[in-house]
């Protein structure tokens, strides 16, 4: 099973103020003798990737960073998250995603319906017992597939940046999530001109990341562009400059809402052409910056590497069919 945290069931309040207790202080020589060792003995990277084999030389998720997802009101930020936290799962991660515009329950309904590639509501599902079996055991492998690996933390509307830490710490710390998604920052800081609220829960959300050797994803708004057409950039999100500055990667979701509107009016549109941008504007400990295109299969609501390609097999622990 999948677990729910909830402020009625567990005191975050003990994790609020871990801050100073938890700093050391050491000898420089120390880290010295770690770079010895490391020349001696290289250490694989602890490195995790998007679902995208296409990706992996281009971008990876590191231990003790943050990466910021923006994208307008509409665009798929939510739903590519969601994507990204299966890819993680299929690599062994363990997540825990904390959503204040979502029920836990639609957030797991998005989840599973990309697990499966299956569209629940398909009325295939209704008229074929058969169909319907197969689907219902698919969605049990999802059941098991996440046991003990993925979290959700129940509570929707008023909640504080302090809060968010405090869970985020306990996650860490407590049941050993590797991978922090948090949906979304103005919910967590109440005002678009606060900037200095913004400023210090990012800079709280660094620190968290680098004492716990955490990835943490916070997901954010950008400013409404002139046109649906504009792609973003890290300079369009609401908000202080000090949110991107901060932060290890800035990634934007672009929907391409033009394809759309040409297939809705029945003009011929280039299916080569994606349905999704993934803008990675910023990387400060990678060498990669630029594009990544994604298409979106509507039944499955997975977003896939290639045009006319399958869904994608999710099911593997350790990693994913890609």
């Amino acid at each position: 099973m999948n677990y729910i945290l909830t402020p009625d069931d567990i005191d975050f309040s003990a994790y609020e103020k871990e801050t100073d207790a938890q700093q050391k202080v050491k000898p420089a020589g120390d880290y010295v003798q770690e770079l010895i060792d490391r020349i001696k003995s290289p250490v694989r990277p602890n490195h995790r990737y998007m679902p995208w084999g296409k990706t992996y030389g281009l971008f990876q998720f590191r231990p003790g960073e943050v990466t910021v997802w923006g994208g307008a009101n509409g665009n798929g930020k939510s739903m590519v998250t969601g994507f990204v936290s299966l890819g993680l799962l299929a690599q062994g991660e363990r997540c825990c995603i904390a959503s204040f515009e979502m029920k836990p329950i639609r957030t797991l309904e998005r989840m599973a319906r990309q697990f499966s590639g299956n569209n629940p509501h398909d009325p295939a599902f209704a008229g074929s017992d058969e169909a319907k079996r197969a689907l219902l055991e698919l969605y049990g492998q999802f059941k098991d597939w996440t046991d003990n690996r993925l979290w959700l933390y129940d509570q929707q509307g008023t909640v504080t940046a302090s809060q968010v830490c405090a869970v985020a710490r306990y996650c860490a710390k407590e049941l050993g999530v590797t991978q922090m998604f948090i949906d979304s920052l103005m919910k967590c800081v109440h005002g678009e001109d606060d900037y200095n609220g913004q400023k210090a829960f990012v800079d709280e959300l660094t620190a968290i990341a680098r004492d716990y050797s955490i990835h943490i994803h916070l997901v954010h708004h950008i400013k409404k562009p002139p046109s649906e057409d504009q792609k973003p950039g890290k300079y369009d999100f609401k908000g202080t400059g000090a949110i991107t500055d901060q932060v290890d990667n800035v990634i934007a979701v672009w929907r391409n809402k033009p394809k759309e509107r040409k297939r809705e009016a029945g003009q011929q549109v280039d299916e080569n052409e994606p349905d999704c941008l993934l803008i990675c504007d910023k990387q400060r400990n990678g060498e990669w910056e630029g594009t990544i295109g994604l298409w979106f299969d509507k039944e499955s609501q997975q977003y896939l590497p290639n045009p006319n390609q399958r869904p994608m097999e999710m099911s593997v622990p350790g990693g994913a069919n890609y």
